[in-house]
């Protein structure tokens, strides 16, 4: 059955034994877990990073940016983690799917390009101000 909202626990390591409707953040290791929401009972994982998911805590509920595709998942869940509840997306078609990962894939390249050049900017600029 699909869960409509969730509990949020601080946790520093994940627990072995998953809670249903839970959702477990050990900030310690920049990490998010919970049972898939579509009752499924598998483990979904969201690394919490700035090419992967951004957690949101206003010191009452819960949310994470972008939303959660299981495509990896027989069940093939998709929704949003807005505020301790769950909004569910429509299914995605395998077109769709592949697009959305091309396209994760080419903001994690930008990403870590931009970084790589804003070490090689700085190094050039540190250089340059000691000579």
């Amino acid at each position: 059955m699909k869960r409509l909202t969730l509990e949020h626990s601080f946790v520093e390591h994940i627990p072995n034994h998953l809670e249903e409707g839970v959702l477990y953040v050990s900030i310690p290791y920049a990490t998010a877990v919970h049972k898939c929401f579509c009752g499924c009972g598998r483990e979904v994982v969201t690394p919490l990073s700035p090419t992967d998911w951004e957690l949101r805590f206003d010191g009452k509920a819960i949310s994470l940016y972008p939303s959660i595709g299981s495509w990896n998942l027989p069940c093939e869940s998709h929704y949003w983690i807005r505020q301790d509840n769950v909004i569910w997306a429509r299914r995605w078609s395998r077109e769709e799917i592949e697009a959305g990962r091309a396209s994760e894939r080419r903001e994690k390249q930008q990403y870590y390009k931009r970084g790589a050049n804003q070490i090689t900017m700085g190094e050039k600029g540190r250089k340059r101000t000691r000579d």
